[in-house]
């Protein structure tokens, strides 16, 4: 049993007395929220039949907290109040939806300039008033700067599970002051759990300045489960009933066909982009990265994307066959198999890492290649097909030598794993089975023999069990999510819809639900970006591009499937959201007092359309991994998914998908917008002759749109998802 706080105790007796004065109380079906007055905190209460609860949004140790004024609005009550420490305004709402939601915001203006040395955490677990007594599990919390939530069920007794979420955007102005991070402020051990304030060191709180100092929102159902599949389901309902309450930020158009240019110049003409190896020209994995051997995966995850561009444009690149000339070096005739170095520049490794080495084999790296080589197969590139083909019996190999359970390395030539878990008991790379999986998928479509789709089948049950532990990197989980419903709709088997569900619950806990509008994080958005692994401090340009475009292929799968409305709403966000953030990684966009001094591979040139890897907390410069090549694909996956080619008149661009679009005449597009009724989105036709054309947008009842014109000659409009609309001209 873990230990418990003073300030855990001290509140659990408070509450305990039933002494304190009653500010406001409101029941919502099950549940009755209480507003209680103590001389040093304010308590919210919340009880239901068969558990309780309470929260704490002001504390103030001098015990002198005193009400000053209170007005009821129509959701709850809005409190001032007084203490040594200065004057607080509490604003607390209960709103009835399908989980009921309570809201509490809480500003606080010093009176004098304020250090806070410590800060209790704002979960109270009153139930049988001996806390140390409550058991319960938690299932997710905030690591480093990801979303600030909590995700636990009360287990003795048996009272329901609650999913906590603390907006941090909101204390961007307590950071900035404060020179604290909004990262690792949720979470707690079991029974003390919740919010605290970063602890202030250099820098105080200036007086008579006004400050948020929590946002809470939390969401409550009365089912606890042990089943895997509906605690994914539950995660997954209440992230996305929590997310429809969060202030969102507005979203910004960015002119991708200009941004692609660039990046596409930079791609071909820099130097830094390429080396030569014995006649053939060869991607760096980082700009001017000349020490490290050219990667398979650096080449195929370039090029795919370039398809996708050429595919929508209707042009040739002349560097997609200069990149396809190379792939073939990359086999090994002794293993019979594709590897990850190129075999003719292996002696440059110099092992300064784990997985610089000869043979060396990273357990993901060999399947993504794989899985690129098989969507150039089946494209009709007989090259990649042999490859793709003659690859398989060595990956099938492995998969069964190690069970479907992948270690971090292992040596390609006799299986000997070099590093077994990611950490001690935590296991190896979990979501490599459904990265796996997706790979025999992909040959099952492409030969239509039977026993690729029966390894599908034997390495997606490998998955169960895995929890909130799945994740290995972004990128591969969401392949999997994505394989997983595939492979649901070959067999029908509800097994592989619940696991698919899983991978996107782990995916959506690795994601930043706020604005780091704080030091450095002031010059780039956050919202929704996602991490490449499960600990990594930064986001990353390759993982989350990756994630775009599956995501993307997923929402296609999907179209005839009944998946989670939660599912729907959380995947067409994050895209929304990327389609405003990713330019952001390109150098050009930022300061360049914010790009980090030093650089771990090769460099950083300010001047080049070529993506940073990585973008950090606002308190830490960005660009210190390197400026990554193979995160070229971040314009050339956008641009053919957001920006739809109608006719010689115009281009359509919405930074929702557009799942369907049909031209019912010559002059005349219906089309369905993707997204939710409840949230906005941004749609504009591009004109090709700005002064010739007139185009008009009706919603599907017949009503007019209005639009702005922008500067640009666009026009735009700012309309609600899972619209279908007709467009005239």
């Amino acid at each position: 049993m873990n230990g418990i706080s003073p300030w855990q105790i001290a509140a659990t007796n408070s509450l305990g007395k039933d002494e304190m004065p009653t500010l406001v109380e409101k029941t919502i079906g099950d549940y009755t929220f209480t507003v209680l007055q103590a001389n040093d905190a304010l308590y919210i209460y919340c009880k239901w039949k068969t558990g309780s609860i309470a929260f704490r949004p002001i504390y103030s140790p001098d015990h002198g907290l005193v009400v000053k004024r209170k007005s009821l609005t129509d959701n709850g009550i809005t409190i001032s109040l007084e203490s040594a420490l200065g004057t607080s305004i509490v604003k607390i709402e209960m709103i009835n939806a399908e989980y009921p939601i309570l809201k509490y915001n809480t500003t606080i203006t010093p009176k004098t300039n304020l250090h806070i040395p410590f800060w209790p955490k704002d979960i109270i677990l009153r139930e049988n008033k001996q806390p140390e007594k409550n058991k319960g599990t938690v299932h997710v919390k905030q690591v480093g700067t990801r979303s600030g939530i909590l995700h636990f069920s009360l287990d003795e007794p048996n009272a329901g599970s609650i999913f906590y979420f603390q907006n941090l955007t909101s204390l961007a102005d307590y950071n900035e002051q404060t020179k604290t991070s909004g990262g690792e402020t949720v979470g707690g051990l079991w029974p003390d759990l919740g919010f605290s304030l970063p602890v202030t060191k250099d820098d105080p709180l200036k007086a008579k300045t006004s400050y948020t100092i929590s946002d809470a929102i939390i969401a409550f159902d009365q089912v606890n489960t042990n089943s895997e599949s509906e605690l994914t389901k539950q995660y997954l309902n209440l992230l996305a009933a929590i997310y429809l309450e969060i202030p969102k930020p507005t979203t910004h158009y960015m002119n991708w066909p200009e941004i692609l240019e660039k990046g596409l110049y930079d791609l071909i003409d820099a130097p830094g982009c390429w080396n030569q190896v014995e006649g053939n020209q060869y991607f760096n994995a980082y700009i001017s990265d000349y020490d490290t051997p050219p990667e398979i995966m650096v080449q195929l995850a370039v090029l795919l994307p370039l398809l996708d561009y050429t595919e929508w444009s209707g042009k040739s690149l002349p560097v997609v066959d200069k990149i396809k000339k190379g792939l073939p070096e990359f086999w090994d005739e002794k293993l019979k198999t594709i590897v990850r170095w190129l075999p003719a520049a292996q002696d440059k490794l110099k092992g300064e890492e784990e997985q610089k080495k000869p043979m060396v084999m990273d357990s993901w790296y060999l399947h993504h290649p794989l899985l690129n080589l098989s969507r150039l197969a089946l494209k009709g590139d007989k090259q990649a097909a042999e490859l793709f083909l003659n690859s398989l019996p060595y990956a099938m190999k492995v998969a069964k030598h190690f069970k479907y359970n992948w270690p971090v390395f292992y040596k390609m030539n006799n299986l000997e794993v070099l590093k077994a878990e990611t950490k001690p008991g935590e296991g190896g790379q979990h979501d490599v089975a459904g990265l796996y999986a997706h790979v025999m998928i992909q040959a099952y479509e492409l030969t239509k023999d039977k026993k690729y789709l029966k390894e599908a089948e034997v390495a997606a049950n490998s998955l169960k069990g895995k929890d909130f532990k799945l994740f290995y990197q972004a990128n591969n989980t969401t392949f999997s999510a994505g394989a997983l419903l595939r492979l649901y709709k070959l067999t029908k088997n509800q097994d592989y819809l619940d696991l698919s569900n899983l991978c996107l619950a782990n995916v959506f806990q690795n994601v930043q639900l706020w604005d780091c509008n704080y030091g450095y994080g002031k010059n780039y958005p956050t919202f929704f970006a996602i991490f490449p692994l499960s600990d990594a401090p930064y986001t990353a340009v390759y993982e989350e591009q990756e994630v775009f475009c599956a995501l993307h292929d997923y929402l296609q799968h999907a179209k005839d499937v009944d998946i989670l409305p939660s599912i729907r709403l959380l995947v067409n966000e994050f895209i929304r959201y990327l389609v405003n953030r990713a330019a952001y990684y390109y150098p050009p966009m930022l300061p360049n007092e914010m790009l980090s001094d030093e650089v771990k591979v090769g460099e950083v040139d300010n001047k080049l359309w070529v993506a940073l890897e990585d973008l950090h907390d606002g308190w830490e410069k960005s660009g210190e991994v390197g400026q990554e090549v193979y995160g070229a694909g971040n314009a050339f996956g956008i641009l053919p998914r957001h920006y739809h080619n109608v006719d010689e008149k115009f281009m359509l661009y919405a930074d929702n998908p557009i799942p369907f679009k049909r031209k019912t005449s010559s002059s005349s597009l219906s089309i369905q917008l993707a997204g939710d009724e409840r949230i906005e989105c941004r749609l504009r036709i591009i004109p090709k002759d700005v002064s010739k054309t007139k185009f008009e947008l009706y919603l599907a009842d017949g009503t007019k749109l209005s639009s702005k014109k922008t500067k640009e000659g666009h026009l735009e409009f700012v309309i609600n998802g899972n619209q279908q609309l007709k467009i005239n001209w």
